[in-house]
């Protein structure tokens, strides 16, 4: 029989929960009360007052074109970094569950790029690729290819692209390789002895089971490449060259840091949540279709 704890008043529950109650009101609800409020207000040149302008702000960003170009430009770079992401990560992790000796170690190599901070990935990446100079720059120059993301938008793009997705391989592959280890063994051992092959039993029995954990991964994915690539994007390119890799959250801080427009960038904030929280609505109402729990 399986115990429970029961807590017989409200106070000790409510104790427990109120530091991440605060970390979340302090650092989620109140900035995002912050922005909201900004972007229904227009400030005067020198940030002494400021009035009320309702949706003004926000009539203004939509009707930029350079910001329809951004948001093309993040959505290509999400799927990009999310597919790059998921791809090798399960690819891994099947590797590594079938790894006997030394796993732990081998496991352990593998989790490393977690640890590493988004702008140091990126600037790891910036010096392997860094135009006849870095080891994989030299390579592509060798190969005949002109190599210069300073100059190209696309190869800037691909840089960026690698250096994100480098980063949160790590994530996944601990996800799937815990799905992967949930996974009973007497259901591949029964499908093997009615004569499934490797490919055959991954098809058709790993993989449904793992589609939980993979669509989760999406959802976590999508969410990371649209906020926390910004300090690649930043280490990297800066949104350039021509503003080719300025993705929404790298346009938020240009528009609200660099170019002082307080305003347009809360109302840009406020546009970047709305986006992130209707794709993950979408995704929950149209993938999670698929998913075999």
């Amino acid at each position: 029989m399986q115990r429970r704890v029961i807590f017989r008043g409200t106070l000790l529950p409510c104790l427990l929960v109120a530091p991440q109650l605060a970390v979340t009101l302090v650092f989620f609800f109140w900035p995002a009360g912050q922005a909201f409020w900004q972007s229904l207000h227009r400030e005067d040149p020198f940030g002494l007052s400021s009035r009320f302008v309702g949706l003004d702000n926000f009539a203004a960003v939509l009707a930029d074109p350079d910001y329809a170009d951004a948001i093309l430009r993040t959505l290509v770079f999400s799927v990009a970094v999310t597919a790059l992401v998921l791809a090798p990560s399960l690819l891994l992790a099947v590797m590594a569950d079938r790894v006997v000796k030394a796993a732990a170690a081998y496991k352990t190599v593998l989790l490393l790029p977690y640890a590493v901070a988004p702008a140091v990935a990126g600037v790891l990446w910036l010096f392997l690729f860094y135009p006849n100079v870095g080891l994989l720059g030299l390579a592509l120059t060798a190969l005949g290819v002109e190599w210069n993301y300073f100059l190209n938008g696309a190869q800037a793009m691909a840089l960026v692209v690698i250096a994100s997705a480098w980063k949160q391989i790590s994530y996944n592959f601990l996800f799937f390789l815990a799905g992967l280890q949930s996974i009973p063994k007497s259901l591949l051992e029964a499908a093997a002895i009615d004569g499934a092959n490797a490919r055959r039993r991954f098809w058709t029995i790993v993989f449904p089971l793992l589609s939980p954990t993979a669509f989760f991964l999406i959802v976590v994915d999508i969410v990371y490449a649209f906020f926390d690539t910004f300090a690649v994007i930043r280490s990297v390119t800066r949104g350039g060259p021509g503003k080719a890799t300025e993705i929404l959250v790298y346009k938020v801080y240009y528009d609200g840091w660099e170019a002082q427009d307080l305003n347009a960038s809360a109302a840009q904030s406020v546009i970047l949540m709305a986006i992130v929280v209707a794709l993950t609505a979408l995704q929950f109402r149209y993938v999670e279709r698929r998913v075999h729990y």
